[in-house]
């Protein structure tokens, strides 16, 4: 056994997997602002037709395609758009891959080759997010059974009064254990990261997943009551780290990989 335990440790120091913690993941989450229906219609086309298409074949997965709830009322409208990636370097060079993508360039011609004065959107906004140590890899929802289209995933901001208090947020989430707490009440975690880059910081971004809305009010009034919540919100170093809250409710797309 002495010996068996021996060797165990000297491949685990070898190979790196003795204690060495899995690698952060990175995100761009793109959000589409569309002015009527037909921007919304293209973009969905290019987005189904051609971007994921082209990012799967790119060695891309996961990546999820979100509309808001009651978009179809709004003033605006908008469409998300989830890009987990191993690498900054896989984001950075995703431009130049895409144009090097010939099948790419002949799916998406029709958005790709829109003239100045008939866009396709209004504006395009891109948030780039690191993944928490916590949670350093992004995950489809492993125990959603509801219809698709009455799925409800949450998009969730959180901004911090300042960069201290910010990563008082940060550590909460961590090291405090709120993490932990959300997998043990089945909260269908997609991901937990800080913003490096976009418009509102210091800001941290997460999504959670529920088979309905009854299912998210339940999930969360759970949450709200238990022991562990109560007593980390009470926590002093943990008070007056969230300064603004912003949550959107998104269905996923029927092409949509999550």
């Amino acid at each position: 056994m002495k010996k068996f335990l021996a060797v165990t440790l000297f491949l685990s120091l070898v190979t790196g997997t003795f204690a060495r913690p899995p690698k952060q993941e990175y995100y761009s989450i793109r959000i589409y602002q569309l002015k009527n229906s037909d921007q919304e219609t293209r973009v969905e086309k290019f987005l189904q037709t051609a971007f994921v298409p082209a990012m799967h074949r790119l060695g891309f997965s996961g990546i999820g395609v979100f509309k808001p709830i009651g978009n179809d009322t709004a003033a605006i409208r908008k469409i998300y758009v989830f890009i987990p990636a191993k690498t900054m370097e896989q984001l950075a060079t995703l431009p130049q891959s895409l144009e090097k993508d010939a099948q790419y360039q002949t799916d998406g011609k029709e958005y790709l080759d829109a003239v100045w004065d008939n866009p396709p959107y209004l504006r395009m906004e891109s948030i780039l997010l690191q993944a928490f140590p916590d949670m350093p890899r992004h995950a489809a929802p492993d125990s959603l059974h509801g219809p698709r289209d009455q799925r409800i995933y949450e998009l969730r901001s959180y901004e911090g009064p300042t960069e201290k208090y910010f990563a008082s947020k940060v550590r909460m989430f961590n090291q405090g254990g709120e993490i932990p707490l959300f997998r043990r009440l089945g909260f269908n975690a997609v991901f937990y990261a800080s913003v490096l880059n976009g418009a509102h910081m210091p800001n941290l971004m997460y999504m959670t997943s529920f088979d309905d809305m009854a299912s998210r009010e339940a999930h969360w009034k759970a949450f709200s009551g238990d022991p562990v919540w109560k007593q980390l919100v009470a926590a002093p170093e943990y008070q007056h780290n969230v300064s603004h809250v912003d949550i959107v409710f998104l269905h996923p797309a029927a092409y949509s990989d999550l």
